[in-house]
């Protein structure tokens, strides 16, 4: 097998793979999916386990050193501490994280973290009940809150809360939940609202950007000054309070795009390889998976996506296309 770096065409060396094991979620969020009549995959479609780590272990001899378990919402999935655990026994795997919406952590925080997990994002957009029902249709604030003392109480660490920033919604949430994470040691991580939806309904004018959210958190409780030799393919640019109360990251992926940087690749939890979020493209990993494949025909499948990999996804530019998929079926 080639077991070269995963190397695109402009240079980016790719070693972080995202993994969905599920397009279900348990919550609505407006920006995600629709209230009713969503269509979910047949259990057929989903991946097995079994295949999951078999690419994985595939992938891991290509370079691949950082996991991160998604959805839908991945809780949701049957048995999920099993496959964190064939993960985390993965030689070469070097870090590997989980990004849920907290209704469910409280009840599985513990079988996930004697699986192996340590690091975890918890999807968290407002600490207020009305609006937290307003964003996901669900009256689920307290399970989550819940579910993140639970992670605390575990051991759990990093622990960062990502919340997506609406213009004429979340303004109110900016500076509660900063302050919710100073004081309980989690890094907030605030993300643009991003053609996702799956609904058309991303409008530019609704994009709350990082510069405005730092304006205000420096203004509101201390000057947020960036943190220095970062390393630039993170999606998120990070800060830290000046008077030493934390830190902030923020993902611009609309206002200041870091396609440039990346270093990901994504599988679908139908099986589908994406070298980026808003990919139009897909190479079909389960036809392989399921018809006899060998490693090597995986291996040249990766390879040959990423090698195909374009420059970026083009929010700003009249050239952009959203991509087929909304969110939750591509996998966050």
């Amino acid at each position: 097998m080639d077991t070269r770096p995963l190397l695109d065409s402009f240079g980016r060396v790719h070693d972080n793979l995202r993994i969905s094991v599920t397009d279900r979620c348990n919550i609505r969020c407006f920006y995600c999916m629709p209230e009713q009549d969503v269509h979910f995959m047949e259990r057929g479609e989903i991946l097995s386990f079994e295949e999951i780590e078999r690419f994985v272990r595939v992938a891991v001899r290509l370079g691949i050193r950082k996991l991160r378990v998604t959805g839908g919402e991945p809780l949701v999935r049957k048995d999920l501490p099993l496959l964190i655990g064939k993960l985390t026994r993965i030689p070469g795997i070097k870090d590997l994280a989980l990004t849920t919406n907290g209704v469910l952590l409280s009840e599985m925080a513990e079988s996930m973290y004697e699986a192996g997990l340590r690091r975890i994002n918890v999807h968290l957009d407002t600490l207020d009940r009305e609006r937290f029902l307003k964003i996901t249709r669900r009256d689920d604030l307290s399970k989550v809150l819940e579910g993140i003392e639970t992670c605390r109480r575990l051991g759990y660490g990093p622990i960062k809360l990502n919340a997506v920033a609406v213009k004429g919604l979340t303004e109110p949430d900016i500076v509660p939940i900063a302050r919710f994470c100073r004081e309980r040691n989690i890094e907030p991580r605030f993300i643009e609202f991003m053609p996702l939806d799956g609904q058309q309904l991303w409008d530019r004018n609704r994009v709350l950007t990082a510069a405005e959210m730092i304006e205000v958190l420096s203004r509101e409780i201390s000057p947020l000054v960036e943190i220095p030799d970062r390393d630039p393919r993170a999606p998120a640019t990070e800060y830290r309070f000046a008077d030493g109360g934390g830190r902030v990251g923020f993902i611009a992926s609309v206002s200041k795009p870091f396609c440039l940087n990346c270093n990901r690749i994504r599988l679908t939890s139908d099986g589908k390889l994406r070298y980026c979020l808003f990919a139009i493209e897909e190479a079909n990993v389960k036809q392989l998976l399921r018809n006899g494949g060998s490693d090597d025909e995986i291996a040249n499948l990766i390879r040959a996506n990423v090698e195909g990999k374009w420059i970026g996804h083009e929010i700003n530019s009249v050239r952009f296309v959203p991509p087929p998929r909304p969110m939750y079926s591509i996998g966050g």
